[in-house]
């Protein structure tokens, strides 16, 4: 009697599923890094829109949140172009959101998802829910010195996020290394403590002097001088730190890109501090200021340039 042989089972071909066409877009070289970066830009960009409400004397355009008004969530003619201005700003805002949407999608439904990016991702998202609520609280206080300085400097921390996101899209996820011996490193921490100090300094220059977003809004109480003094003074340590840090990183033989990030801050600082001075003393016109406010982004950027160039990571 011949024995029967059964032919194997053959694998059933999986359907693709839903998702393909969506992982497939998420997957697309260099879509994730550019995401990042308008992530990044964004971020400065309601700066600048926060410091344009502010000069301009919008900062009550809408005079309540969430809403608008009492009976609108979108400005109305009876504010006139205070109320454009401020709820451009908070339109914005949404624009951000939606960035940071795609940027945390994409990160979720790549094939080969990246912990680090999803959970830096998210806390952009974070992020804006917090500026959401301190913005409310600046508003609904009348525009509060300290509520509005809070309202910069997490900007400023958005930013760090924001940049690190951007960094961690070209690496690997290896270990850290670094790429210079640890006392540069250090110092390229310092360079990035003093730059955060600046910032802090300068928010409450800004809380004691004019342009406070509303005639009838407060001020800090501290005296203009003395607060702008001690802010001078901490820009006077953080130029000699990145002048430090540009003669040790060439002395050390550093990579040309870490050494050429420090020298983007130095000439970074060096023109934000003759913004600075120009408008200490022709009495803080409208232009200048906003110009200083852009400065101090991109002091910022620049320093976190040097803080993330001394290190790299590998692929596993």
């Amino acid at each position: 009697m011949t024995a029967q042989v059964t032919a194997p089972p053959q694998p059933q071909k999986q359907k693709p599923g839903r998702l393909a066409p969506l992982r497939r877009l998420a997957d697309r070289p260099g879509l994730l890094r550019r995401l990042c970066l308008a992530t990044m830009v964004g971020n400065a960009v309601i700066v600048l829109t926060g410091v344009a409400v502010r000069l301009t004397g919008s900062g009550l355009g809408c005079p309540t949140w969430p809403k608008c008004t009492d009976d609108s969530y979108v400005n109305t003619p009876e504010f006139g172009i205070h109320g454009y201005i401020e709820f451009g700003n908070r339109t914005l805002t949404g624009v951000l959101s939606a960035v940071i949407g795609a940027t945390i999608l994409v990160t979720l439904l790549q094939t080969r998802r990246r912990r680090a990016m999803v959970l830096l991702a998210g806390a952009q998202f974070l992020g804006v829910l917090a500026q959401a609520v301190i913005g409310g609280i600046t508003v609904l206080t009348g525009l509060n010195p300290w509520t509005v300085s809070a309202h910069f400097l997490v900007s400023m921390g958005l930013i760090y996020a924001a940049y690190a996101l951007w960094q961690r899209s070209g690496e690997g996820d290896g270990p850290r290394r670094y790429l210079v011996p640890m006392p540069l490193v250090w110092l390229a921490r310092a360079l990035a403590t003093a730059t955060a100090a600046v910032l802090v300094v300068g928010t409450i220059v800004t809380g004691s002097g004019p342009h406070s977003g509303d005639k009838a809004a407060a001020r800090t109480g501290l005296d203009p001088e003395t607060v702008s003094q001690v802010h001078a003074d901490v820009v006077f340590l953080l130029l000699g730190l990145t002048i430090a840090a540009v003669l040790a990183l060439r002395a050390a033989g550093a990579p040309a890109a870490v050494t050429r990030a420090a020298m983007v801050l130095l000439v970074v600082e060096l023109a934000q501090g003759l913004i600075g001075f120009v408008q200490y003393f022709t009495h803080l016109p409208v232009l200048l200021v906003a110009l200083h406010v852009l400065g101090a982004c991109a002091v910022w950027i620049a320093a976190l340039g040097v803080l993330f160039g001394v290190r790299t990571r590998d692929a596993r």
